[in-house]
């Protein structure tokens, strides 16, 4: 079986939300909760990047790591490639923490695509019209001394560095499961779903 890590992201502003995503609930439980306690169904570790240790390390579930995110503001990329240097697992699961409709039994689906993808493909993830959706996949932990360079030149962007490598695409059916909550609209939305 792949050994997979899990590295959940919770550096954002949450300006168009005006309220911490993290701390939303959907039901009794926060999502940051959530998402964590899905990746633990499906990684033998789950890190979360923030740079607001003191204000998530009480609602965690056992067993997830925080590493603090020393500079705030500094994107996604950057909160990946900190977490990425505590991993040891092949492959490392990255989730924003504001995916409320992604559930535990589709990304143990997914984990049976791992050992078929190429050892060319540094990831494997879904796309959509804009390009990759880089925050709910998987990555090869070998991409980390690509990814170091690639910031060390001022790059910022998921979808300019993923252009220069190969990824695989993961297969998705039902895509509202890759439902991204930003807004009061789309929080909506959600509350309408469940």
């Amino acid at each position: 079986m792949t050994q997979i890590a899990a590295i959940v992201l919770a550096g954002g502003k949450s300006s168009r939300m005006g309220q911490d995503k993290a701390l939303i609930k959907l039901g009794d439980r926060p999502w940051l909760y959530q998402i964590c306690t899905l990746a633990q169904k499906c990684a033998t570790q789950v890190y979360v990047v923030t740079p607001w240790v003191k204000k998530y390390q009480d609602m965690l579930p056992n067993n997830c790591q925080i590493i603090p995110e020393k500079i705030r503001h500094q994107g996604p990329l950057v909160g990946f490639a900190v977490g990425l240097q505590y991993v040891k697992q092949e492959w490392v699961l990255l989730l924003a923490c504001d995916l409320p409709l992604l559930t535990a039994a589709v990304v143990q689906q997914w984990c049976t695509y791992l050992p078929k993808v190429s050892s060319k493909a540094i990831a494997l993830l879904p796309s959509s019209s804009k390009g990759w959706e880089p925050l709910c996949g998987f990555y090869r932990l070998s991409c980390l001394p690509l990814l170091t360079t690639y910031l060390e030149g001022g790059g910022k962007s998921f979808q300019s560095w993923l252009s220069n490598h190969q990824v695989q695409e993961l297969p998705i059916g039902d895509r509202q499961i890759l439902f991204n909550c930003n807004t009061p609209e789309d929080l909506k939305k959600i509350q309408n779903f469940s």
